[in-house]
């Protein structure tokens, strides 16, 4: 540089870098906390199984055995988590899926069992749909074409919502976008004296490219795909309409799913709604992580709480993802 140069540069007066020197200071002034509360596991429990068994595609995931069910989420308790989704995997499916009203099945017994095991150290939630307990994969019920036929398959939800309320869920999560879920599932619920049951409303679920390592998870049975009920990832305002709505039916807390590539939807959504909003940090995130992690490619653990971090600065007051346990144990060093 010249000496002409030199007398030209001018010595800033404002400098942002200040609040970033030390890590106290960048933890005092930051503006985005993440903290183990926030964070909710989702668990799969597989009838007959006596061990876990991994899921290829989402390394460190397993489908649990109702006795690992058990150890997950005292584990997830002992770390102070808000809570665990709970997905249920029977080994027989049918057309009207059955085994998610049974209230021997799969899914009313591991509630059961957490409930028993946790009490009221964890929020204990359950995904309320049929699509885990169909034969054809889809989340409701289908007409003699084979469309999925939404006002048969609110009676269904309201049956299973039943069901998981019977079984001692504290919370059960709508997920099957079926037009008016929300207003059935409460009317049930409160009909039948579970008023304290609340809901956590799959409001914003987009027909996304990232589910495919749930459909593992899941043993999923679809064939084609779920674009009449679940949402055109193109649209942003829709997500909030379908908020607003569920909002109205009697939500006490709604979702967007997937998190990452929805974190407009997920701002969008907080900025519109006056009860707690959760993003689902959903099976293909994770799997990306992971697998870029392994190849050397990322830090997996830094990228781990970006990640997390990222989808709470964007509005979500909760966070489902299945690193919830590590990441409390990372927040916690």
């Amino acid at each position: 540089m010249s000496e002409d140069q030199n007398q030209a540069v001018t010595t800033p007066t404002l400098r942002p870098r200040r609040l970033r020197r030390t890590p106290a200071l960048r933890r005092m002034v930051a503006e985005t906390s993440l903290e183990a509360r926030q964070l909710v596991l989702p668990l799969f429990v597989r009838e007959g199984l006596d061990e876990p068994r991994p899921i290829s595609s989402m390394p460190g995931v397993v489908q649990h055995s109702r006795d690992s069910l058990r150890r997950a989420v005292a584990e997830a308790a002992e770390l102070g988590l808000g809570g665990v989704m709970l997905f249920g995997i029977p080994l027989e499916k049918d057309a009207v899926g059955s085994g998610g009203i049974d209230p021997a099945g799969v899914l009313n017994l591991a509630i059961t069992d957490v409930v028993a095991e946790v009490g009221d150290q964890l929020t204990v939630m359950s995904d309320l749909c049929l699509d885990e307990f169909t034969d054809h994969g889809h989340c409701g019920l289908l007409t003699p074409d084979g469309e999925v036929d939404n006002d048969k398959t609110l009676a269904a939800y309201a049956q299973m919502a039943l069901a998981q309320a019977e079984a001692g869920v504290d919370m059960v999560g709508p997920s099957g976008m079926m037009d008016g879920q929300v207003r059935v599932i409460r009317e049930a619920l409160d009909a039948a004296e579970h008023s304290g049951v609340s809901i956590l409303a799959y409001s914003a679920k987009y027909a996304s490219a990232f589910f495919g390592p749930f459909r593992e998870a899941v043993d999923s049975s679809l064939e084609g795909d779920r674009r009449t009920y679940q949402q055109d990832p193109a649209n942003g305002a829709e997500g909030v309409r379908e908020a607003l709505l569920d909002v109205a039916e009697g939500a006490d807390i709604v979702m967007v799913k997937p998190a990452l590539a929805y974190l407009d939807v997920v701002r969008r959504v907080r900025d519109a709604v006056d009860v707690p909003v959760a993003a689902y940090n959903i099976s293909g995130e994770y799997a990306m992580v992971e697998a870029a992690a392994a190849n050397g490619w990322i830090d997996r653990e830094a990228a781990i709480l970006e990640t997390l971090t990222s989808i709470r600065r964007a509005g979500a007051d909760v966070v489902l993802t299945y690193w919830a346990a590590e990441a409390a144990r990372l927040l916690a060093r």
